[in-house]
């Protein structure tokens, strides 16, 4: 009798244990570099609100960046180019297909709260390399003419975007945040605004070093930031264009199409607005005319996709994609 009682408690025992294990699964514990980039993200802001606020200049800086990052411009160019997926779709989808209206959300979100973050992020690795790594000026800029001084900062600011893009996808702990970017199946311009928050970072950290060594205290003129911004914009429409022998050089709709391709490693068509970074690292594939829309999204959905649902849910669905990258449960 005793010896059943016994049996009887190791089973329970065992069944506590299995269910205990199988909350903590559901729970999905934090994954902690996520959480340390994150906090790093948080400091960087920190480091350019404290700055800006003992320069009493936070609220012309924001207002600044705005102007530059959500420009009329590229409120345009959006506008026109939805039009143009209508007219002329690469993949036709209906006009609120769900995966359009979840990136309305991202674009809502990148201009309520994106827009300072990059802002900041620019601000505080600005004041980072100028407390610490002054040694990085290059002297002998200040002789040569402005236009040319320009264009070579935006090519190698581009460089460095390309450097971080490709690190996006080749280390773990940020493919988690840029996977979102991936995730989805129904490519608009509005995709261009589907990016988690703290993507950024990275970028931005890597694009200030160029810049800062080529410009020191001079500032970019906003309007290259803004072009800048359209270009990286644009390329994500629903449409076929290639630009002709202009896509050799700039990267466009059906050239970057390639790299959201469901089949492609994702290793090609890496660049943001040029394609010289890609040709020099051999991993450039151009668009044939002949060429069909090809499909887009994860292979397997490793991530929950808003196609995927019984019903559309996106304020629900676009919390979850933004905590996602922190959690240990990816599939």
């Amino acid at each position: 009798m005793a010896s059943l009682v016994e049996r009887s408690q190791v089973q329970l025992a065992q069944n506590g244990e299995r269910a205990s294990i199988s909350h903590r699964h559901r729970l999905h514990p934090i994954y902690l570099p996520a959480l340390a980039f994150g906090a790093l993200t948080c400091w960087v802001v920190f480091v350019a609100v404290t700055a800006l606020l003992r320069d009493g200049q936070l609220g012309r800086v924001l207002a600044a960046g705005r102007a530059e990052l959500a420009a009329p411009a590229l409120a345009a160019l959006v506008c026109a180019t939805l039009v143009s997926e209508r007219l002329w779709p690469a993949e036709p989808r209906r006009a609120l297909a769900r995966g359009h209206v979840q990136d309305a959300c991202f674009l809502v979100l990148y201009a309520a709260a994106v827009v300072p973050l990059m802002t900041l992020l620019g601000v505080g690795f600005a004041t980072l390399v100028g407390e610490h790594m002054r040694w990085i000026e290059l002297s002998f800029t200040g002789h040569l003419p402005t236009w040319l001084l320009l264009a070579v900062a935006l090519v190698a600011m581009d460089g460095a975007n390309w450097v971080a893009h490709y690190a996006d996808h080749r280390l773990q702990l940020l493919w988690r945040f840029h996977a979102l970017h991936h995730s989805q199946e129904e490519l608009s311009v509005l995709t261009s605004f589907r990016a988690h928050p703290v993507m950024h970072t990275t970028g931005f950290l890597l694009a200030t070093l160029p810049v800062v060594a080529l410009m020191g205290d001079r500032p970019m003129v906003p309007v290259l930031i803004t072009a800048y911004v359209c270009v990286g914009t644009l390329q994500h429409a629903n449409v076929r264009w290639s630009f002709g022998l202009l896509g050799k050089v700039v990267v466009s709709p059906a050239y970057h199409r390639l790299h959201h391709s469901l089949e492609a490693t994702r290793t090609v068509n890496l660049g943001i607005a040029l394609t010289l970074w890609d040709v020099l690292a051999r991993c450039a594939q151009f668009p044939l005319p002949s060429d069909a829309a090809c499909p887009t999204g994860l292979a397997g959905r490793p991530l929950a996709v808003e196609q995927a649902g019984r019903r559309a849910r996106p304020l629900s669905f676009l919390a979850g994609q933004l905590l996602e990258p922190f959690a240990t449960g990816r599939r």
